[in-house]
């Protein structure tokens, strides 16, 4: 809502001023999106009459113009204005005054004399019109300053409102606030009934009561259309956003934006019978004033006459019944339409009103009458006319059912006790009707307030008229003591240092996703879904992290970053009727990172290569020790099918690591499969507590071993069996090496282990050290059909 702060103050005129009043407006919950200066600083402008024109004698584009500035003597001024005219007032710069790009001085111009300058409406930086000087009318003060008689000191406001507070989208409406708010009388527009003087009238007919409960409409007659608009008319309707067109229209226009009722304007002449208000029948079309043809939906609110529609209720008139200047008979409308009948209409046809941003938030139904008279009064003082009686029709109007207010629940909500005598002067000034029942207050809310209709919505305006400012936090009293930190929980924090230390970024997404990212990432063919999501592709929850940052890979790639090193923590969400939930849902916390591209900075002493399976499985192990981590292989919806594997921790399956599938690869256009991995957070923040142990001061005996076995035998299978069957002297047993190929039969697969065997007490012998391997070459032969590879 823009408005214009002179305007305003014909209404109410608060002592505060400039920032002050746009901070009270913005504290009272009526944002001050932008305020502005009319036009920019500038002075020495005053209203002249051009007395003479006269050819240049040295030059064809100029004139030599005498002037009356007011100041008792003609003054000489050389001007290249086209349509300078003998006898027209415009704005004249004198000698000194200082314009926004320009000083004037006394100036000899191709060898005449030139005491000022004629001034457009660009030079004055108040409009981009350069095509002529700015014509001021007639009777305009010879003399004055150009400044006070345009009211160019104005300062214009565009309020951000919030749905609730349609009662705001009227300088009415405004008024009344600040005068709450500062304690200002309000003067309202004049909107005293204007006199019956013509017998014409038109019945009206309410055949859905339920979208339109109350219509009236006034005939008037032998009017002017082509009667000019009154300056101060266009200049508030300019401050405002809206165009000047004609004197009937902007009329209409003037007491929306005064009033926050919309009018429409009918040609009279061209309406048959009586005025409907009745519901679109399917494949009914109408012509509206924007040159938009429409086919209405059986939804759509009308205004019809007896043959056809002739405006679609609370949004547009429509053309075949439009006002032009041969007008001289209108039909002038003022109803009520409820919010529910015009909500969504505009929008489905791709357009927007003035009027129905009103309706659809909700327009006092009891001011409707007013605007009518101040409108009937406003066309009879400028275009004439004689009016005929007010018609109307109503039905069943939204009731303003009391609310009961109780002190001590304004007490408890707001934290601070406010006595009865501060809330009755609140309620008072916000023109709301109350009575008294003990300590209690019964409120009933005004027509112009649909927002008020429950015991907090009443506490809200206490609050906002007593002032947030003045609401004070109290300094919290409690016992305080330090948490216990337990060392087997690892805190979340250092989880996250400790990616951040490998190079990792965090990143933060929404929970609600793609259906297809269920689908792709979870195989979840039955995600949980939003009931009203804030977007068509964010319509489920998620249960995995991975399509999040797949997106931010994507949307990284565009912006040429190599490598991507990402992770995420945040709940995912499961279907849950069984087990501890809330409301169904499991909401278990997940840890989620991926790395794409070079396993490593570019550097000059190690070869380029890009992260695979063993560096995502490194990460992993880094972050669980000095747990250790069992890796088996899986299948998972997500994953390259020989490159994948879910990760254990003391027989508890905690997650899955691996490639991404190629197939998604694909579908989601990476240059480059990501490697990744999931983890339960709640698994991982279990730490283990640190166990002493002896330290051997003697030697340690190497071996190394190598077996053939089937190329089926899952490695994890081999290690635990032996790490179960090895001798008490074995410390450690790691692979180094796996071979294929040349030498080893077709589906066997060769792995060559070292082994690490010592004694804290004594030096093992030769004979000790070959009997453990002979145990283990026994064992791994027994178990696994083995052979050692010579």
């Amino acid at each position: 809502m823009k408005f214009s702060e002179s305007w305003l103050r014909t209404l109410v005129d608060p002592a505060v001023k400039g920032d002050e009043l746009s901070h009270l407006l913005t504290m009272a919950g009526l944002e001050v999106e932008e305020e502005e200066s009319v036009a920019p600083a500038f002075n020495g402008v005053v209203v002249a009459e051009v007395l003479d024109v006269a050819k240049h004698p040295d030059a064809d584009r100029l004139n030599v113009c005498r002037v009356d500035a007011g100041d008792g003597t003609a003054r000489q001024i050389v001007c290249g204005a086209p349509k300078v005219l003998a006898g027209m007032r415009v704005p004249c710069a004198l000698p000194g005054a200082r314009l926004p790009n320009v000083t004037i001085e006394k100036a000899k111009v191709r060898g005449v004399e030139s005491s000022g300058m004629l001034c457009s409406a660009k030079e004055l930086g108040i409009s981009d019109d350069a095509s002529g000087l700015l014509a001021l009318p007639a009777d305009a003060p010879i003399g004055r300053d150009i400044r006070e008689y345009l009211d160019l000191d104005d300062r214009l406001r565009t309020l951000t409102l919030t749905p609730n507070r349609a009662d705001c989208l009227s300088l009415a409406g405004i008024a009344r606030e600040v005068s709450a708010l500062t304690g200002a009388p309000v003067v309202y527009p004049s909107a005293a009934p204007v006199p019956e003087s013509a017998d014409a009238r038109r019945a009206i007919i309410l055949d859905a009561p339920q979208a339109c409960p109350f219509y009236c409409g006034r005939v008037v007659t032998e009017v002017d259309a082509r009667a000019p608009t009154p300056d101060w008319m266009k200049r508030r309707l300019e401050r405002s956003g809206i165009r000047s067109i004609s004197a009937l229209v902007d009329i209409t226009n003037y007491v929306m934006l005064e009033w926050g009722q919309p009018l429409h304007a009918f040609d009279n002449s061209k309406l048959d019978g009586a005025i409907h208000a009745r519901l679109a029948r399917a494949g009914e079309t109408i012509r509206l004033l924007n040159e938009q043809t429409l086919e209405l939906a059986d939804d759509v609110l009308l205004i019809a006459d007896d043959k056809r529609p002739v405006a679609v209720a609370g949004i547009m008139g429509g053309e075949d019944s439009g006002i032009g200047l041969d007008t001289t008979e209108i039909f002038l409308e003022s109803a009520f339409f409820t919010p529910r009948a015009v909500a969504g209409r505009a929008r489905r046809y791709g357009f927007a009103s003035d009027a129905s941003h009103r309706f659809e938030r909700g327009v006092d139904f009891g001011a409707s009458r007013q605007a009518l008279e101040r409108a009937s009064q406003l066309i009879l003082e400028i275009c004439g006319g004689k009016a005929g009686a007010l018609c109307e029709a109503r039905a069943g109007l939204p009731a303003r059912s009391p609310i009961r207010l109780r002190l001590p629940r304004v007490a408890k909500v707001l934290g601070i006790a406010l006595d009865a005598s501060r809330i009755a002067e609140i309620f008072t000034r916000l023109e709301l009707t109350f009575a008294r029942d003990g300590d209690d207050f019964i409120v009933t809310p005004p027509t112009h307030r649909f927002d008020i209709e429950i015991e907090e919505d009443l506490i809200e305006e206490i609050a906002r008229l007593h002032g947030y400012d003045e609401i004070h936090a109290p300094s919290p009293k409690a016992r305080l003591s330090m948490p216990p930190q337990t060392e087997n929980a690892r805190p979340l924090w250092r989880v996250r240092q400790i990616l951040a230390d490998r190079g990792f970024q965090e990143v933060i997404n929404f929970a609600f996703v793609e259906e297809a990212w269920e689908t792709d990432f979870a195989a979840n063919a039955a995600p949980i879904r939003l009931a009203n999501p804030i977007a068509s592709q964010m319509s489920v929850m998620r249960s995995t992290l991975i399509g999040g940052l797949i997106a931010n890979v994507t949307a990284n790639l565009k912006r040429k970053q190599n490598p991507i090193r990402l992770f995420e923590t945040g709940r995912c969400f499961f279907r849950d009727p069984v087990g501890e939930s809330v409301k169904g849902f499991r909401q278990p916390w997940k840890l989620a990172a991926l790395i794409h591209g070079d396993a490593l900075p570019e550097q000059w002493g190690a070869t380029a290569r890009v992260a695979d399976f063993y560096d995502i499985k490194g990460e992993v192990e880094l972050l669980l020790a000095p747990a250790v981590a069992r890796f088996e292989k899986t299948a998972h919806p997500a994953l390259h099918p020989g490159r994948g594997a879910r990760i254990l921790i003391d027989e508890r399956e905690a997650g899955f690591l691996g490639e991404l599938h190629p197939r998604l690869t694909q579908k989601y256009d990476l240059p480059l499969a990501p490697v990744l991995f999931e983890l339960d957070l709640d698994v991982l923040r279990r730490a283990r507590l640190p166990r002493c142990a002896e330290i051997s001061r003697l030697p340690a005996a190497f071996r190394d071993l190598a077996i053939v076995v089937d190329q089926t035998l899952a490695l994890q299978t081999l290690l635990d069996g032996l790490m179960d069957n090895r001798p008490s002297i074995v410390r450690d047993i790691r692979l180094f090496d796996i071979y294929t190929g040349k030498g080893i039969d077709h589906g066997k697969k060769s792995l060559a282990f070292r082994i690490v065997m010592q004694d804290t007490e004594r030096t093992l012998q030769d004979t000790e050290v070959d009997a453990a391997i002979e145990q283990l070459v026994e064992y791994l032969r027994q178990a696994f059909a083995a052979q050692l590879r010579v």
